[in-house]
């Protein structure tokens, strides 16, 4: 049964509350989880704190990554804002810019047509 790492959504529409939940990736969005991990506040308080809350069960998140459980892209970016993840775990998704080696041997093999230059003409008056 793969098990995957992401969020659930609670709440009223402009009101949400996010749950982090360990869950059989087959089971729909807001299914019910095996575990709740922890509940994700993306709403700044009015009057108090500056800053969103993520409460959370890091031996729980840890345990669950250790069995196997794959994060989606959101949790990562949480969990690494957390310092649960470090910034090069095997989870972030790979540089787009860095090319493979076969890819690069594919483009080096394949001969490339001479370039001429084209005539050009113009006319002074």
């Amino acid at each position: 049964m793969p098990m995957r790492l992401r969020l659930a959504v609670h709440g009223l529409r402009h009101d949400r509350v996010f749950h982090l939940v360990a869950i059989n990736q087959r089971t729909r969005r807001d299914g019910k989880p095996t575990e709740l991990l922890g509940i994700y506040d993306p709403r700044v308080k009015p009057g108090g704190k500056d800053h969103k809350t993520m409460e959370w069960s890091v031996g729980r998140i840890r345990y669950w990554l250790d069995v196997g459980a794959i994060p989606s892209k959101s949790v990562v970016k949480l969990l690494t804002l957390g310092n649960i993840l470090k910034p090069g775990s095997p989870y972030h998704p790979k540089s787009p810019n860095v090319m493979s080696p076969s890819a690069s041997a594919s483009s080096t093999s394949t001969p490339s047509s001479p370039v001429t230059p084209s005539q050009s003409t113009s006319q002074q008056s």
